[in-house]
């Protein structure tokens, strides 16, 4: 099926977020069943976390700190050789940084740039404030749509009446497969065609299962 007859939906991530990391996973496999055009887009824990590093815990300020490389180079990725390449490339690079657990360290980016078919010397934006604008621009991007108070993963998908309706989420772990990753599409695409709906939620009871 052509990209144009399939259902486009929008999906923002931070590299470093765990929790994108699986709803990607699980998007992808709802993709498989259910005729979706996936286009990637950064959203940065970092840049949404501007002006509040002094409240959060060291780990996380951290967090914040290292994941400014990663999506500096998914940016370069995707100015250089479109959204389709940046799908390829997170998957190289989230299999190193969530499933294997090596940190989205310099080396790491090399890795998954080279198993991705992709130039070596795009690691050298880690370090580069070259596309910062676009990372802002991508961010926000996502901001607008489906407001402040969100993290990473942010999906973007058509509602009932033509407009793009934007979620936080779905967290959710381990990533669903099969046919359970094509309901829990069709269920995000029942509560977005409810009008007024903006939220479910509950605790969390369970970390991120990298199966």
């Amino acid at each position: 099926m052509s990209p144009a007859s399939r259902t486009p939906v929008d999906f923002w991530f931070d590299p470093v977020c765990p929790w994108a990391w699986m709803a990607s996973r699980w998007l992808l496999e709802a993709a498989r069943l259910r005729d979706l055009d996936i286009r990637w887009h950064v959203l940065s824990l970092a840049v949404l976390n501007e002006g509040k590093e002094e409240g959060l815990p060291e780990r996380y300020r951290r967090l914040l700190t290292e994941g400014w490389p990663p999506v500096r180079v998914v940016t370069a990725v995707r100015e250089k050789f479109g959204g389709e390449t940046v799908g390829r490339f997170y998957t190289e690079l989230g299999t190193r940084i969530h499933r294997q657990g090596l940190g989205p360290s310099r080396a790491t980016l090399a890795a998954a740039l080279a198993a991705a078919d992709l130039p070596a010397d795009l690691v050298l934006h880690a370090d580069r404030d070259t596309y910062d604008l676009a990372v802002r621009a991508s961010h926000q991007q996502a901001i607008d749509l489906v407001g402040q108070d969100v993290g990473t993963p942010v999906v973007a998908l058509p509602g009932p009446d033509g407009r793009r309706l934007a979620f936080f989420g779905p967290v959710v772990t381990p990533a669903p497969r099969g046919e359970a990753a094509a309901r829990l599409w069709d269920g995000l695409l029942l509560v977005a065609g409810t009008p007024g709906f903006s939220e479910l939620k509950r605790s969390r009871t369970q970390g991120p299962v990298f199966d």
